[in-house]
């Protein structure tokens, strides 16, 4: 029988200003949230619905899910943690309702209650032919300090449901003989985002969630597996159905380790899924499968997604019609600027940042995505001026709000055997350059971006960089080549100007099996800065280790073992950071990278320097075409 719930106190509703700009989008220039409302493009609306001061009774609120009932009713969900924001403490499952489409909310209502363990990862889902709505939760034991689960973690899978559009609730049931085999016996997490039932074929009132779980041999993590649970009866049994396992090596590397599962259905009844990407040794955040037997089995494994930028974090789903939104972090090192990207194409392929709509500029996480109505949108998120974890906020927006489908960019040609053109972005002007034409580059947000090609990563190859570059800045980082990753973990290799400093700097980072990752650069002592054309190579390997020449003039270092591409998103800039916080302000010109180290001998040969044989990337960027 449903249980009443018991109320914390002192849940009053305090609605939020639209959340300010606090810093620069990382990577697009698309107006904020805020600058598209005041020009009148669509509605979007956005308040405060969970936060610590708010809500006496927890320290913090984090892993928000969101699902609307069949009459209408709002259901949003998230964690209560109460001694603190740590993911294995004293954690309840808490609720707030709003019946007029997100515009007003209830108090808080305590749906389970950890007691001192770990109750969470809400993953709801309705049933629209009853009007039942599920709610699966995991349960592990609590603990009293910040630290994670222990390796392995007792975390089982629980249910329950409301017949009352979320005003009482059923007691849990446990789904373990169902949904949890025996060697999934260390980490296992339901969602944490909505689930879905199925509308079309033969498959159509199926309810799907998704799980992620790994096994351990009592020394170690083996595997990670990510599947969907299904029920054709409505909830009253559960199977796994599509699963996908992923073995870690002895050595701790694994390939792909997909997690905390986001589903939405195609236009053509397919389901697609969207997970998270943690540390696999393939590039990319974001991993995505596909079921087309209604979440009975995967067409194929998951792949991970190296050019759609994301840092390490969970998403939501939600389709529009032919149109499919992904809601999640835009900054590719960092969990900030929460964003809608959009794919028309069944997910193939999804807006790059600069086309994707940005909710905040501030810190943001976890996510999700409800429909309000025919063409409203309800998005539950994490986000924070000074943390992605100090409040959940819910917007409602409207579709037209959304940045609409844009034509194709202009474009500059890649030479390299089997290339496609490269983006020009932010309006980059032709100029003259050293070997006929070049480009020129404003500093604000002028770039050259490669489309994503299995030749660009370099691996633990040697390579050698040339190009040529005119500046005058003073000050500032000016980023004249970026390929890989961001941050002080991600495998990179860059190569930019540092004029206040007054020096030319390049660097890698790489990742050696599951050691750490390692750093090294290579510096001058001038920063060229006259306004003059200069020539710049940086290799790894041959003569020297790491080499830096300007003009000829030769610094070097010691190489670092590893991969400088591996595990993150993948990039290739000319003219900006790959995070888009820095641009160069100058010209540029005739940008190679080869697969090897090139000689001495080589560099001082204009007919090696010219030819084909191993090049990656070819841009003479003496014309911008569309």
């Amino acid at each position: 029988m449903p249980s009443g719930l018991r109320l914390r106190p002192g849940f009053a509703l305090v609605v939020a200003a639209l959340t300010a700009a606090a810093l620069l989008l990382s990577l697009a220039p698309a107006p904020s949230a805020e600058a598209r409302q005041a020009a009148g493009e669509g509605r979007f609306e956005q308040r405060i619905l969970f936060r610590a001061s708010q809500d006496p009774g927890y320290a913090c609120f984090r892993i928000p899910a969101i699902v609307r009932t069949t009459d209408g009713t709002l259901l949003a969900f998230a964690e209560g943690r109460v001694l603190n924001c740590g993911d294995a403490a004293d954690i309840d499952i808490v609720l707030k309702r709003s019946t007029d489409g997100g515009r007003s909310w209830g108090q808080l209502q305590v749906v389970d209650e950890g007691g001192g363990d770990t109750h969470g990862n809400p993953a709801p889902v309705v049933d629209r032919d009853t009007g039942r709505v599920w709610l699966a939760e995991t349960y592990n034991t609590g603990r009293t300090d910040s630290a994670g689960c222990s390796v392995p973690c007792d975390r089982s899978p629980r249910l329950r449901y409301s017949d009352d559009d979320g005003l009482t609730w059923s007691g849990p049931r446990d789904l373990s003989p169902e949904i949890l085999p025996a060697d999934w016996n260390s980490w296992y997490a339901t969602g944490p985002v909505h689930g879905i039932q199925l509308t079309h074929g033969r498959y159509a009132g199926r309810l799907v969630f998704g799980v992620n779980a790994e096994t351990w041999d009592g020394g170690r993590v083996t595997a990670n597996h990510a599947a969907l649970v299904v029920s054709d009866d409505h909830g009253g049994h559960w199977r796994l159905g599509a699963t996908d396992t992923w073995p870690v090596g002895p050595d701790g590397t694994f390939r792909q380790k997909p997690s905390e599962l986001a589903l939405a259905e195609r236009a053509d009844g397919s389901v697609l899924v969207s997970g998270r990407e943690q540390d696999g040794t393939d590039l990319g955040h974001r991993t995505q499968a596909v079921s087309r037997d209604g979440g009975g089995g995967f067409t194929g494994p998951f792949q991970a997604l190296p050019g759609l930028y994301a840092p390490q974090v969970q998403g939501s789903l939600l389709r529009l019609g032919d149109r499919l939104l992904l809601a999640c972090p835009g900054d590719p090192d960092r969990r900030r600027t929460m964003m809608i990207r959009s794919s028309y194409d069944g997910g193939r392929t999804w807006d790059s940042v600069d086309r994707g709509t940005v909710v905040t500029t501030d810190w943001s996480g976890y996510s999700d995505l409800t429909r309000l109505g025919r063409d409203e949108v309800g998005l539950v998120y994490e986000g924070g001026a000074v943390d992605a974890r100090d409040e959940i906020r819910f917007a409602r927006f409207t579709e037209d709000w959304l940045a609409p489908r844009r034509g194709p960019d202009p474009v500059t040609a890649d030479l390299a055997p089997h290339a496609r053109p490269a983006a020009v972005l932010g309006g980059a002007t032709e100029t003259d350059g050293v070997l006929g034409g070049a480009l020129e580059f404003d500093g604000t947000d002028d770039a050259v971006r490669l489309p994503y090609s299995g030749r660009l990563p370099l691996g633990t190859r040697d390579f050698t960089v040339s190009l040529w570059f005119r500046y005058t800045a003073v000050g500032g980082e000016r980023p004249l080549l970026w390929m890989g990753g961001i941050g002080t973990t991600q495998p990179q290799v860059w190569v930019r100007g540092e004029p206040a400093e007054n020096r030319m700097q390049a660097l890698i980072t790489v990742r050696d099996g599951a050691a750490a990752p390692r750093t090294a650069s290579v510096r001058t002592d001038r920063a060229y800065n006259d306004g003059q054309w200069h020539h710049l190579v940086f290799r790894r390997g041959g003569q020297g280790g790491l080499t830096l020449f300007v003009d000829g003039a030769r610094s070097s270092v010691a190489d670092v073992p590893g991969s400088v591409s591996r595990t993150s998103p993948f990039g290739v800039h000319i003219g900006q950071r790959m995070d888009g916080r820095a641009f160069f302000a100058g010209a540029i010109d005739e940008v190679r990278v080869w697969d090897r180290a090139l000689t001495d001998g080589e560099l001082s040969d204009p007919a090696a320097m010219r030819s084909a044989q191993d090049t990656v990337l070819w841009l003479p960027l003496d014309r911008v075409r569309g």
